[in-house]
């Protein structure tokens, strides 16, 4: 294989290989902060809403966040911590996520960026979830500073 070659092919794979990081550089001293089995607490008092800016890309695809953002194939995300679940009066949500009811708190929005259906079977989001929870936490972090 040439040189070039060789470029073309390693090119995407060194690109995606950067998209799940985030860009979070001090993760691992994060990590250590949080001290042995953390809870949500703990993630939280570590977490970075920088980290959760770079980890919103993969929300982003179907979310906007900035005010008055138009909603995509979700609502728009502005503001949604501490509001009411199924509240943005331009977006269809299923009949299951206005039964689930209640307010975005970090406990909520923890378990529903975890595994969105298991959280409301029948909800339309086909996100799989995020298994780490300090990705989970710096996006709550992130979310908040969207008000």
């Amino acid at each position: 294989m040439t040189r070039p070659s060789v470029l073309w092919w390693l090119a995407p794979v060194l690109v995606l290989g950067g998209c799940g990081s985030g860009g979070d550089d001090d993760r691992a001293s994060r990590l250590k902060a949080a001290g042995p089995n953390p809870d949500l607490a703990a993630m939280l008092r570590v977490a970075s809403a920088d980290a959760g800016r770079g980890q919103f890309g993969r929300c982003a695809a179907c979310h906007t966040i900035g005010k008055g953002g138009q909603a995509l194939a979700g609502p728009n995300l502005h503001g949604i911590m501490g509001r009411a679940v199924a509240a943005d009066a331009r977006f269809g949500y299923t009949q299951a996520l206005i039964d689930w009811g209640g307010r975005w708190d970090d406990a909520r929005m923890d378990a529903w960026l975890a595994a969105p259906s298991r959280q409301v079977p029948g909800t339309r989001m086909a996100f799989g979830g995020i298994a780490d929870p300090l990705t989970r936490a710096d996006l709550i972090a992130y979310l908040k500073t969207a008000r």
